[in-house]
């Protein structure tokens, strides 16, 4: 699909865009090359500075602008880094995504110690209300933006990973209020819902905790979808296009599903 021109002479940046190693392409790094062919100045941000430089590489190797930046989002200090460094670099702000999540050692209640709850607040929803924070005056400012928060299913139809599904609901929440708060700043805001996308952190890395092979894996996940598979970062990666782009100038405080129906199950 060609995507070039949606967003020329843009600059964007996208928080976890590189990614666990393995077969298939993460959200983060998904979103920050087709950003990148749409013609938007990417700045790649993730903790591990390797893995945001192959995510870079990959997006000069098309000939596409980005640059690299190692940072833990959920240190104040260095989310304000990642604005500073945007208007040092580029002058201004103009999409964010923020794609940062984990879910290891998440449990039922009863089960679920107060060690992991807490990284998994800090890593999953502090991590994007800092790195927002941040980012909102500039946008402000100039009277224009989009935020795209990367939620997920689990925020309103999970099962056990209490942490997990409470940071992205928490997520949801921030992504309606921070539309209200800034709808008249021109500051757009909405959420994506991922269901059960095909990405190495979800395949390789549940495989490997529940001792299955990520083919085993793959068909019970894509068992569980009404349309039979499961999506990819791709998929992911084309939502958060149109919402930050000029076509969704009118959209604000979405939580949108990408999930193949599968949030339209009751019962």
């Amino acid at each position: 699909m060609d995507v070039s021109g949606r967003l020329a002479g843009k600059v964007a940046v996208v928080t976890g865009a590189g990614q666990t190693p393995g077969s298939t392409i993460g959200n983060g790094k998904a979103c920050a090359m087709l950003f990148a062919r749409a013609g938007a100045s990417v700045i790649c941000v993730d903790r591990e500075l390797e893995r945001a430089d192959a995510t870079v590489a990959a997006i000069r190797e098309e000939g596409g602008d980005a640059l690299a930046l190692a940072a833990n989002v959920a240190k104040a200090d260095e989310a304000e880094n990642i604005a500073r460094l945007a208007l040092e670099t580029h002058g201004r702000i103009d999409a964010l995504v923020n794609n940062v999540g984990i879910g290891a050692g998440d449990a039922p209640a009863k089960h679920l110690t107060e060690e992991a709850f807490d990284r998994i607040m800090a890593v999953n929803f502090k991590s994007a209300w800092l790195v927002t924070k941040a980012c909102l005056p500039i946008m402000e400012t100039q009277g224009a933006g989009a935020i795209v928060n990367i939620s997920s299913l689990a925020s309103i139809a999970g099962h056990h990973m209490m942490a997990y599904e409470t940071s992205k609901a928490a997520m949801n929440r921030m992504t309606e209020a921070v539309a209200l708060s800034s709808a008249r700043k021109g500051v757009r805001c909405n959420a994506i819902l991922p269901g059960l996308i095909d990405t190495p952190m979800a395949i390789e890395g549940i495989s490997e905790r529940r001792g299955i092979s990520p083919e085993a894996l793959r068909e019970e996940r894509s068992a569980m979808v009404p349309m039979g598979h499961m999506g990819t970062g791709w998929d992911t990666a084309h939502a958060a296009l149109f919402l930050v782009s000029e076509e969704a100038n009118f959209v604000s405080g979405v939580l949108l599903r990408v999930d193949g129906g599968q949030g339209a199950r009751r019962g």
